[in-house]
């Protein structure tokens, strides 16, 4: 478990000039199907890190990049989520260059699954259109203007979103999307939870934590403990 630094990877293939990442590496002997891990908004908080250790706990070498490395959640926010939402830019070039890492490792078996939080899931939802992926988890994650386009030869894809959230309504477009394109899938909306719900923990400015409490922004166990169940089930399934 630690972090590594990228840069000189990154800045070869015009990505930024800094990036580092988290490994996270399962006991005992590899080599391990490989698995890219997308923060939400906040960064790479220790709440994803926490994602991503658990992630190699059940079996996959995991790499948590920082879509921030180069200035800070300040610095990058705003191109990084501009980003996500064209499908193309500097954050892209960084997430290939970490697929590239997990690829290249002797202790990766070569398939590589991505799991993405918040603005994660945006850019997990638009990775799992590429080809390059075995299986993705976008987790509430805002859905791509171009939907079935982007779906159309996506990986297998399993999905969590929240009733609670302003992106309610997302699961049966998804499905339905998924389902026109002939992609294997396990989509669901947990009703009792919001956005962040598979957080075990508050995340972000701790100044905005009472505001996010009122928008019921957080962890909710319950359906943490199902989406995870059902992530871990389908990742054994499509990247074992």
């Amino acid at each position: 478990m630690g972090f590594v630094d990228l840069s000189e990877a990154s800045a070869a293939n015009a990505g930024s000039p800094t990036l580092r990442a988290y490994v996270a590496t399962p006991p005992g002997d590899g080599p391990w199907p490989g698995m890219l891990v997308i923060h939400e908004s906040f960064g790479l908080t220790d709440v994803v890190l926490r994602h991503a250790d658990r992630l190699a706990a059940a079996g996959y070498l995991t790499l948590a990049i920082d879509l921030y490395s180069a200035g800070g959640m300040r610095r990058c926010l705003v191109s990084t989520v501009r980003a996500a939402r064209r499908g193309e830019g500097r954050a892209f070039t960084d997430l290939e260059t970490g697929r590239g890492w997990l690829t290249a490792s002797p202790q990766c078996t070569g398939k590589v699954g991505v799991i993405g939080f918040c603005l994660g899931g945006n850019f997990a939802l638009m990775l799992a259109g590429t080809g390059r992926y075995d299986a993705a988890a976008p987790n509430y994650g805002e859905l791509p203007r171009d939907l079935d386009g982007t779906m159309a030869g996506a990986c297998p894809v399993v999905a969590s979103y929240a009733g609670r959230d302003w992106l309610r309504g997302s699961a049966p477009k998804l499905t339905a999307a998924l389902t026109r394109a002939g992609v294997p899938h396990d989509v669901k909306e947990y009703p009792a939870a919001g956005h962040s719900f598979l957080n075990e923990g508050p995340t972000g400015p701790k100044i905005l934590w009472p505001l996010m409490r009122m928008a019921k922004i957080g962890p909710e166990p319950g359906s943490a403990a199902d989406a995870w169940q059902r992530i871990e089930s389908f990742f054994a399934e499509h990247l074992r």
